[in-house]
């Protein structure tokens, strides 16, 4: 096949199928004496599994994993793909307590009959440095949230430090996922505020039911990656050896 052949497939040009190649997402391609490029279907495999993984992953990890398979460290890949999940996972309970503290600021009761051990539980208090390691983000960046009123942690008395109770990891946990999804400071503090309130809860839902929405897609866009990522390499040497 020729880098063209690949490119139809997904809409793409040719050179981005050339910068692939390039960045390592591809296989390197071997070429005819008068220096074509040769794909073959382990190629067109593994773009269709890049290009998964960027829909499941985003561009840096779905990149890093196919890197890693043709640098022979699968299981640098795969634990890659773990993270993800685990993250979705994070993304799933941090709406599910969210929802769950929405219910309770207006008055409705939780279901009495979930068992207790499925019910989301949320630390606390922490301290700065706590919460911005369970975050995977930086102590300036929990104080640019406060600043913007998306935070509103007490302080200790005598020391004067910042002590974040389970409703403040709440919020911050709250404020991470909207971060994610690309929502801008000020509408992550309405947000917030809504929720401390119980005021505006339609538009409060109507964010939650879209971050499900895209949770929703994002986790069958993980198991298309499964499949594609799968594919390819049994095709290659080895097959998952």
């Amino acid at each position: 096949m020729r880098p063209a052949d690949l490119a139809r497939e997904h809409g793409l040009s040719t050179q981005a199928v050339r910068n692939y190649e390039r960045d390592g997402f591809l296989p390197p391609a071997e070429r005819t004496p008068n220096g074509y490029r040769i794909y073959t279907e382990p190629h067109a495999a593994a773009l269709r599994a890049y290009l998964a993984l960027v829909a499941a992953y985003g561009h840096a990890t779905g990149g890093r994993i196919m890197t890693a398979v043709h640098a022979d460290r699968l299981d640098e890949a795969l634990t890659a793909v773990d993270q993800g999940h685990a993250q979705l996972l994070r993304d799933r309970e941090t709406l599910t307590a969210v929802r769950r503290a929405v219910d309770h600021l207006t008055a409705e009761p939780a279901d009495p009959r979930e068992p207790a051990e499925h019910r989301p539980r949320i630390p606390g208090p922490l301290s700065i440095g706590d919460l911005a390691h369970r975050l995977a983000l930086t102590p300036a960046t929990l104080r640019t949230w406060e600043a913007a009123g998306i935070l509103t942690p007490p302080r200790d008395r005598i020391t004067g430090h910042r002590r974040y109770s389970p409703d403040d990891v709440r919020d911050a946990e709250l404020a991470h996922l909207l971060r994610r999804g690309g929502y801008p400071l000020p509408h992550i503090a309405t947000v917030l505020e809504q929720v401390r309130t119980a005021g505006g809860t339609d538009s409060l839902a109507d964010t939650l039911d879209a971050w499900h929405h895209r949770l929703t897609t994002r986790g069958r866009a993980m198991l298309t990656a499964a499949t594609r990522l799968d594919a390819y390499l049994a095709l290659r040497p080895g097959g998952l050896a």
